[in-house]
Protein backbone atom coordinates (compact mmCIF):
# COMPACT_ATOMS: atom_id res chain seq x y z
CA UNK A 1 0.00 0.00 0.00
CA UNK A 2 1.32 3.44 -0.96
CA UNK A 3 2.05 5.73 1.97
CA UNK A 4 1.60 9.35 0.96
CA UNK A 5 3.72 10.68 3.83
CA UNK A 6 6.70 8.57 2.71
CA UNK A 7 6.26 9.77 -0.87
CA UNK A 8 6.28 13.39 0.27
CA UNK A 9 9.46 12.85 2.31
CA UNK A 10 11.15 11.04 -0.59
CA UNK A 11 10.10 13.74 -3.05
CA UNK A 12 11.56 16.50 -0.87
CA UNK A 13 14.86 14.66 -0.45
CA UNK A 14 15.00 13.88 -4.17
CA UNK A 15 14.70 17.61 -4.80
CA UNK A 16 17.57 18.14 -2.33
CA UNK A 17 15.50 20.54 -0.21
CA UNK A 18 15.35 21.04 3.55
CA UNK A 19 11.93 21.17 5.18
CA UNK A 20 12.28 24.96 5.38
CA UNK A 21 13.10 25.26 1.68
CA UNK A 22 10.30 22.88 0.71
CA UNK A 23 7.82 24.88 2.80
CA UNK A 24 8.91 28.12 1.14
CA UNK A 25 8.37 26.68 -2.35
CA UNK A 26 4.91 25.49 -1.33
CA UNK A 27 4.12 28.74 0.53
CA UNK A 28 3.24 26.89 3.74
CA UNK A 29 4.66 26.67 7.26
CA UNK A 30 7.56 24.31 7.97
CA UNK A 31 5.52 22.61 10.68
CA UNK A 32 3.02 21.47 8.05
CA UNK A 33 5.79 19.79 6.04
CA UNK A 34 6.76 17.86 9.17
CA UNK A 35 3.13 16.88 9.77
CA UNK A 36 2.73 15.65 6.19
CA UNK A 37 5.96 13.64 6.29
CA UNK A 38 5.05 12.04 9.62
CA UNK A 39 1.53 11.18 8.48
CA UNK A 40 -0.16 13.40 11.06
CA UNK A 41 -1.95 15.38 8.37
CA UNK A 42 -2.68 15.13 4.65
CA UNK A 43 -2.30 17.99 2.15
CA UNK A 44 -5.22 19.32 0.14
CA UNK A 45 -5.46 18.60 -3.58
CA UNK A 46 -4.20 22.07 -4.48
CA UNK A 47 -1.07 21.50 -2.42
CA UNK A 48 -0.57 18.01 -3.87
CA UNK A 49 -0.66 19.59 -7.33
CA UNK A 50 2.08 22.03 -6.31
CA UNK A 51 4.22 19.20 -4.91
CA UNK A 52 3.75 17.10 -8.02
CA UNK A 53 4.57 20.05 -10.30
CA UNK A 54 7.82 20.71 -8.42
CA UNK A 55 8.92 17.19 -9.27
CA UNK A 56 7.49 17.02 -12.79
CA UNK A 57 5.06 14.29 -11.75
CA UNK A 58 1.31 13.88 -11.96
CA UNK A 59 -0.78 13.85 -8.79
CA UNK A 60 -1.86 10.31 -9.70
CA UNK A 61 1.76 9.14 -9.52
CA UNK A 62 2.41 11.02 -6.27
CA UNK A 63 -0.54 9.48 -4.44
CA UNK A 64 -0.80 6.16 -6.27
CA UNK A 65 2.76 4.85 -6.66
CA UNK A 66 5.72 4.30 -4.39
CA UNK A 67 7.93 6.94 -6.00
CA UNK A 68 11.05 5.54 -4.35
CA UNK A 69 10.59 2.55 -6.68
CA UNK A 70 10.37 4.58 -9.88
CA UNK A 71 12.84 3.79 -12.63
CA UNK A 72 16.09 5.75 -12.68
CA UNK A 73 15.05 8.01 -15.55
CA UNK A 74 11.74 8.72 -13.79
CA UNK A 75 13.54 9.76 -10.61
CA UNK A 76 15.81 11.96 -12.67
CA UNK A 77 12.80 13.95 -13.82
CA UNK A 78 12.03 14.80 -10.20
CA UNK A 79 14.24 17.86 -10.07
CA UNK A 80 17.57 16.17 -9.52
CA UNK A 81 20.13 18.25 -11.35
CA UNK A 82 21.96 16.39 -14.08
CA UNK A 83 25.48 17.60 -14.83
CA UNK A 84 25.40 18.74 -18.44
CA UNK A 85 28.47 17.68 -20.41
CA UNK A 86 29.87 20.48 -22.61
CA UNK A 87 33.11 21.31 -24.41
CA UNK A 88 34.94 24.62 -24.08
CA UNK A 89 37.42 26.60 -26.19
CA UNK A 90 40.91 27.71 -25.15
CA UNK A 91 39.34 30.63 -23.27
CA UNK A 92 37.00 28.34 -21.30
CA UNK A 93 33.93 29.50 -23.19
CA UNK A 94 31.24 26.94 -24.04
CA UNK A 95 31.18 25.63 -27.58
CA UNK A 96 27.99 24.85 -29.47
CA UNK A 97 28.06 21.11 -30.16
CA UNK A 98 26.21 19.89 -33.25
CA UNK A 99 24.20 16.66 -33.18
CA UNK A 100 23.77 15.66 -36.86
CA UNK A 101 20.85 13.42 -37.81
CA UNK A 102 23.18 10.44 -38.26
CA UNK A 103 24.40 10.89 -34.66
CA UNK A 104 20.92 11.30 -33.13
CA UNK A 105 20.52 7.66 -32.08
CA UNK A 106 23.96 7.63 -30.44
CA UNK A 107 23.17 10.84 -28.58
CA UNK A 108 20.53 9.05 -26.47
CA UNK A 109 23.29 6.88 -25.03
CA UNK A 110 26.15 9.37 -25.16
CA UNK A 111 24.62 12.64 -23.95
CA UNK A 112 26.27 12.23 -20.52
CA UNK A 113 29.56 10.82 -21.84
CA UNK A 114 32.34 13.46 -22.10
CA UNK A 115 34.19 11.37 -24.70
CA UNK A 116 31.10 11.18 -26.95
CA UNK A 117 30.35 14.91 -26.63
CA UNK A 118 33.99 15.74 -27.37
CA UNK A 119 33.72 13.96 -30.75
CA UNK A 120 30.72 16.02 -31.93
CA UNK A 121 31.30 18.89 -34.38
CA UNK A 122 31.34 22.27 -32.64
CA UNK A 123 31.18 25.93 -33.58
CA UNK A 124 30.49 29.45 -32.29
CA UNK A 125 27.76 32.01 -32.95
CA UNK A 126 28.76 35.41 -31.56
CA UNK A 127 25.24 36.88 -31.80
CA UNK A 128 23.83 34.55 -29.14
CA UNK A 129 23.54 35.82 -25.58
CA UNK A 130 25.50 34.16 -22.80
CA UNK A 131 24.26 30.64 -22.12
CA UNK A 132 24.76 26.97 -22.93
CA UNK A 133 23.67 25.95 -26.42
CA UNK A 134 23.49 22.82 -28.54
CA UNK A 135 22.53 22.39 -32.19
CA UNK A 136 20.40 19.59 -33.64
CA UNK A 137 19.74 18.66 -37.27
CA UNK A 138 16.00 18.43 -37.83
CA UNK A 139 14.34 15.77 -39.99
CA UNK A 140 10.81 15.55 -41.35
CA UNK A 141 8.34 18.28 -42.30
CA UNK A 142 6.26 18.48 -39.13
CA UNK A 143 7.58 21.95 -38.27
CA UNK A 144 7.27 23.66 -41.66
CA UNK A 145 8.34 26.22 -42.73
CA UNK A 146 11.46 24.95 -40.89
CA UNK A 147 12.73 22.53 -43.55
CA UNK A 148 14.26 19.06 -43.12
CA UNK A 149 18.02 19.34 -42.72
CA UNK A 150 17.78 22.65 -40.85
CA UNK A 151 20.08 23.07 -37.85
CA UNK A 152 18.08 24.31 -34.85
CA UNK A 153 20.08 25.82 -32.01
CA UNK A 154 18.68 25.39 -28.52
CA UNK A 155 19.57 26.91 -25.17
CA UNK A 156 19.73 24.45 -22.27
CA UNK A 157 16.72 24.47 -19.96
CA UNK A 158 17.67 23.06 -16.58
CA UNK A 159 14.33 21.52 -15.69
CA UNK A 160 11.28 20.36 -17.59
CA UNK A 161 9.03 22.39 -15.29
CA UNK A 162 10.57 25.58 -16.73
CA UNK A 163 9.06 24.94 -20.17
CA UNK A 164 6.92 27.89 -21.30
CA UNK A 165 3.77 26.91 -23.16
CA UNK A 166 3.53 27.50 -26.92
CA UNK A 167 7.29 28.00 -27.36
CA UNK A 168 9.37 25.72 -29.65
CA UNK A 169 11.71 23.27 -27.94
CA UNK A 170 14.03 20.41 -28.77
CA UNK A 171 13.26 17.55 -26.42
CA UNK A 172 15.57 14.58 -25.97
CA UNK A 173 13.31 11.74 -24.87
CA UNK A 174 13.61 8.05 -24.10
CA UNK A 175 10.88 6.82 -26.46
CA UNK A 176 10.57 9.51 -29.13
CA UNK A 177 14.27 10.26 -29.45
CA UNK A 178 15.11 13.85 -30.40
CA UNK A 179 11.99 15.83 -31.29
CA UNK A 180 11.48 19.46 -32.28
CA UNK A 181 7.99 20.66 -31.40
CA UNK A 182 5.98 23.49 -29.96
CA UNK A 183 5.37 22.44 -26.36
CA UNK A 184 2.51 23.16 -23.96
CA UNK A 185 3.26 22.63 -20.28
CA UNK A 186 0.51 20.83 -18.34
CA UNK A 187 2.72 19.38 -15.62
CA UNK A 188 0.72 20.90 -12.80
CA UNK A 189 -2.59 19.67 -14.20
CA UNK A 190 -1.67 16.10 -15.17
CA UNK A 191 2.10 15.68 -15.37
CA UNK A 192 2.02 15.80 -19.18
CA UNK A 193 3.57 17.80 -21.99
CA UNK A 194 1.56 18.39 -25.17
CA UNK A 195 3.64 18.44 -28.35
CA UNK A 196 2.25 20.37 -31.30
CA UNK A 197 3.58 20.55 -34.86
CA UNK A 198 3.48 23.81 -36.82
CA UNK A 199 2.47 21.71 -39.82
CA UNK A 200 -1.23 21.15 -39.19
CA UNK A 201 -1.18 17.84 -41.06
CA UNK A 202 0.38 16.33 -37.92
CA UNK A 203 -1.85 15.77 -34.89
CA UNK A 204 -0.65 16.95 -31.46
CA UNK A 205 0.15 14.32 -28.86
CA UNK A 206 1.16 14.10 -25.21
CA UNK A 207 4.10 12.60 -23.36
CA UNK A 208 4.89 12.10 -19.68
CA UNK A 209 7.42 14.49 -18.18
CA UNK A 210 9.32 11.43 -16.98
CA UNK A 211 10.16 10.62 -20.62
CA UNK A 212 12.26 13.76 -21.00
CA UNK A 213 16.06 13.54 -20.73
CA UNK A 214 17.02 17.05 -21.87
CA UNK A 215 15.19 20.25 -22.78
CA UNK A 216 16.59 22.86 -25.21
CA UNK A 217 14.71 26.08 -25.94
CA UNK A 218 14.92 26.86 -29.67
CA UNK A 219 16.69 30.19 -30.20
CA UNK A 220 17.92 30.21 -33.81
CA UNK A 221 18.26 28.07 -36.91
CA UNK A 222 20.68 27.65 -39.80
CA UNK A 223 19.54 26.41 -43.20
CA UNK A 224 20.96 26.27 -46.73
CA UNK A 225 17.39 26.30 -48.08
CA UNK A 226 15.01 29.23 -48.01
CA UNK A 227 11.48 28.49 -46.75
CA UNK A 228 8.87 27.96 -49.45
CA UNK A 229 6.23 30.66 -49.03
CA UNK A 230 3.60 28.37 -50.56
CA UNK A 231 4.14 25.79 -47.80
CA UNK A 232 3.86 28.29 -44.94
CA UNK A 233 1.32 27.36 -42.29
CA UNK A 234 -0.41 30.49 -41.01
CA UNK A 235 -1.34 29.13 -37.61
CA UNK A 236 -1.76 31.40 -34.62
CA UNK A 237 -0.98 30.75 -30.98
CA UNK A 238 -4.73 30.79 -30.32
CA UNK A 239 -5.25 28.03 -32.88
CA UNK A 240 -2.44 25.99 -31.35
CA UNK A 241 -3.93 26.40 -27.88
CA UNK A 242 -7.31 25.36 -29.28
CA UNK A 243 -5.80 22.19 -30.77
CA UNK A 244 -4.31 21.29 -27.41
CA UNK A 245 -7.61 21.92 -25.62
CA UNK A 246 -9.45 19.71 -28.11
CA UNK A 247 -6.95 16.91 -27.52
CA UNK A 248 -7.35 17.25 -23.75
CA UNK A 249 -11.14 17.09 -24.10
CA UNK A 250 -10.85 13.94 -26.21
CA UNK A 251 -8.61 12.32 -23.60
CA UNK A 252 -11.02 13.32 -20.81
CA UNK A 253 -13.94 11.92 -22.81
CA UNK A 254 -12.11 8.62 -23.37
CA UNK A 255 -11.38 8.33 -19.65
CA UNK A 256 -15.03 9.06 -18.81
CA UNK A 257 -16.19 6.39 -21.27
CA UNK A 258 -13.83 3.86 -19.70
CA UNK A 259 -15.18 4.73 -16.27
CA UNK A 260 -18.77 4.20 -17.43
CA UNK A 261 -17.93 0.82 -18.97
CA UNK A 262 -16.27 -0.32 -15.74
CA UNK A 263 -19.24 0.77 -13.61
CA UNK A 264 -21.69 -1.02 -15.92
Amino acid sequence: MVKLNENIRFLRKQLALTQDQFAQKLDIKRSLVGAYEEGRAEPRLELLQKMAALAGLSVDVLIGRDISQLKDYEKKAMGTKEVLVVTVDDQSRDNIELVPHKAAAGYLNGYADPEYIKELPRFKLPMLSKGTYRAFEITGDSMLPILPGTIVIGEWVEHVRDIKSSKPYILVTHREGIVYKRVFNYLQENGKLFLVSDNRQYAPYQIDATEVIEVWSAKAYISVQFPDVASKNDISMEQLAGMVMELQQEIHSLRSDKGLKKSS
